[in-house]
This record gives structure tokens, C-alpha cells and sequence, in this order.
């Protein structure tokens, strides 16, 4: 008898809290939507390598999972130049 496959876990971070899925790769909904209380005034950044700058992350794009867990982290909307 075949054993059933086993289905593939991938892990990403939001704000240091670790997350699973069983999806290779994950919208920016779908990320906001697992994050308990998200503001959702608050923008998502994923982590870039080396010196590349964060990139913003928005409801409708897609970051695969496949390479390694992803790091995300939220930020609240700008308030430069306000007083």
C-alpha cells in the first residue's frame, strides 16, 4: 500500500513571528490576512538580500516560497513633514 505524500511545509516571518503554509508562494493579502489585529493602514515589506532596498509588498502580489523562508516586516504609514 502507498503511504500518502506528504504535503510540503514553507515558513515565513512577519515581524519576527514565524508563520506556515502549504502554498509555494503567498500574496500580500493572504499574508495581512494571517497576522492577527493587522492595521490595515500599515504598509508590508519584504526583506531584500545584501544592500537591495525592502520591497513593498501589495495586497495582489505574489512572493514565492520556494528559496528559503521569507522575512516581512509592517510599517505604519508616514508621517514626514507633519507636526
Amino acid at each position: 500500500m502507498d503511504e500518502p505524500k506528504k504535503e510540503r511545509t514553507y515558513h515565513y516571518f512577519v515581524d519576527g513571528v514565524k508563520y506556515e503554509t502549504q502554498m509555494s508562494s503567498i500574496t500580500g493579502a493572504e499574508i495581512k490576512a494571517k497576522i492577527p489585529n493587522f492595521n490595515p493602514s500599515y504598509s508590508l515589506y519584504l526583506e531584500e538580500q545584501g544592500g537591495e532596498p525592502d520591497k513593498l509588498i501589495t495586497d495582489t502580489d505574489s512572493v514565492s516560497l520556494e528559496h528559503g523562508p521569507k522575512r516581512f516586516h509592517t510599517v505604519p504609514p508616514a508621517s514626514f513633514g507633519r507636526k
